[in-house]
C-alpha cells in the first residue's frame, strides 16, 4: 500500500497511544468527580491543558476538549454567533473553508445571519482589502482556515487579524486543523481556534478548541456541569494527554519535515509539469504537503478508483465532501469548473518515501494512459 492521503488521516504516533494507554490505566476518575482521584484527574487535565496552550504560544486562552473539529468549529461559530447576536448578525468567511465551517454557516444564514464569502486572490491568499472593505460595525465574527484542505493554501493570521481589529468587539476564528505540523504557528491574536490531533499523527474522536478568556459561548451540548461552561459530558484524561502529546511531536524538527515533504513535492511536480493531460492546482502560497491537480476533460473519479486497485490511496477532495461535486476551492482560486470537478489530492508526509513515490508515478502513468484512451 501506498498512503499519500494524509490530508485526511495520518497513522498514530506509537509514543502517542503509549501515552493514552498508560493515563488510561493510572487515572480512572472522573475529572469533574469530587474526590480526591478525581480531584488529582482534574489537576492533570488542567496540566496537560496548559501545555497545549504553551505549545501553542497562546498566552490568553483556555482549552476545551471535544470530538474532533468539526465539533470545535461548530461550537466557535454557532456559539459565537448565537451569544453575540444581540450585537451583530453579520459573519465574513471564505470559499476555501472545510465542510465544518461551511455547515454552520449555513445554519445560521437559515436562522437570519448575514454570511458574507469572500474570493481568494490567484494565488490562493485572502484578499486582504476586499476584507477590509467587508467589515461592518455589525460584524461580529470572522472564520478563515490558517491552512485549507484542498490546496494547501497558507493565510497570514496576523494580517488578517490587523484588518479584523478595526472592528470593536469582531471575533477572529481560525481552523488551524490542517497547519499543525506543516508551518510554524502564529495563532495569538485569533480568538477561537480548532485543531484535531488525528490531523498530526495522534487519535480521532479527539478535538481542541482554544478559547480566549473573557469570550463566552452558547453551548452546542448539554448536560451536566464539566470542566468547562461550553460543552458538558466527562473530558477523556488520556485523549487529552495524547493530544498533548501528538502536539509536542508534531512541532519538533518541523523545519527538517517540511524538507522532506518540500523535496517530495518538487519531485511531484516536475513529473506531472511534463504531462499536458494534467494542471496543478496548488500555488507556491501551499504548504508543500498537499498537491492538487486537475485532470479537465477526464474522470478523477475513475482514476482515483484505478489508483486504489493498484495499491495507491489518494483523494479527489476533501474526506467530508460528497462524490462528484466541485471543488469549492479549486474553483475559488481557478474560475475553471472543468478543473473544479477533475481534482486528485496527493497529500504527503515526512514518513512517504522516495521508493513509495517511484512506484506511485509509474502506477499513475500507467493508469493515466488506461482512462485517457
Amino acid at each position: 500500500m501506498i498512503y499519500l492521503d494524509y490530508t485526511a488521516n495520518t497513522p498514530v504516533s506509537d509514543a502517542v497511544l503509549t501515552v493514552f494507554c498508560d493515563v488510561s490505566r493510572e487515572f480512572i476518575a472522573n475529572p469533574n468527580a469530587a474526590h480526591s482521584a478525581g480531584h488529582a484527574a482534574r489537576e492533570k487535565l488542567e496540566g496537560y491543558s496548559e501545555n497545549i496552550a504553551r505549545l501553542l504560544c497562546l498566552s490568553d486562552h483556555d482549552i476545551i476538549y471535544t470530538s474532533g473539529a468539526t465539533e470545535s468549529n461548530n461550537l466557535a461559530i454557532l456559539g459565537a454567533a448565537m451569544e453575540r447576536r444581540s450585537r451583530g448578525r453579520h459573519i465574513l468567511s471564505t470559499f476555501l473553508e472545510h465542510s465544518s465551517v461551511n455547515g454552520p454557516l449555513a445554519k445560521l444564514q437559515s436562522e437570519g445571519f448575514d454570511v458574507e464569502y469572500i474570493s481568494p486572490l490567484p494565488d490562493g491568499s485572502l484578499d486582504l482589502d476586499a476584507l477590509s472593505d467587508a467589515l461592518t460595525p455589525k460584524t461580529t465574527l470572522v472564520s478563515v482556515c490558517y491552512v485549507d484542505s484542498e490546496l494547501g493554501a497558507t493565510q497570514d493570521i496576523a494580517a488578517i487579524a490587523e484588518r479584523i481589529r478595526v472592528v470593536p468587539g469582531c471575533l477572529f476564528h481560525v481552523d488551524a486543523t490542517q497547519a499543525v505540523g506543516k508551518i510554524p504557528l502564529d495563532l495569538d491574536k485569533a480568538d477561537l481556534i480548532s485543531l484535531a490531533p488525528h490531523k498530526f499523527y495522534g487519535l480521532t474522536g479527539s478535538g481542541i478548541l482554544a478559547v480566549r478568556r473573557g469570550i463566552s459561548l452558547q453551548p452546542q451540548i448539554h448536560g451536566g456541569i464539566s470542566t468547562t461552561p461550553y460543552r458538558s459530558g466527562t473530558p477523556t484524561l488520556a485523549l487529552a494527554a495524547a493530544a498533548e502529546k501528538a502536539l509536542g511531536l508534531a512541532l519538533e524538527n518541523i523545519e527538517e519535515k517540511r524538507r522532506i515533504v518540500s523535496e517530495h513535492n518538487r519531485r511531484l511536480r516536475a513529473h506531472f509539469e511534463n504531462d499536458k493531460r494534467i494542471i496543478i492546482n496548488s500555488t507556491a502560497r501551499c504548504v508543500p504537503h498537499i498537491l492538487n491537480i486537475s485532470l479537465p476533460g477526464l474522470s478523477s473519479e475513475d482514476m482515483k478508483n484505478r489508483l486504489d486497485e493498484r495499491g495507491v490511496l489518494l483523494s479527489t477532495r476533501s474526506a467530508c465532501c460528497a462524490p462528484g461535486t466541485v471543488s469549492r476551492p479549486v474553483y475559488a482560486v481557478t474560475g475553471n469548473k472543468k478543473r473544479a470537478l477533475s481534482t486528485l489530492r496527493i497529500s504527503l508526509s515526512h514518513l512517504t518515501t522516495p521508493e513509495e513515490l517511484t512506484h506511485f508515478l509509474k502506477i499513475f502513468d500507467d493508469c493515466l494512459t488506461a482512462i485517457a484512451t
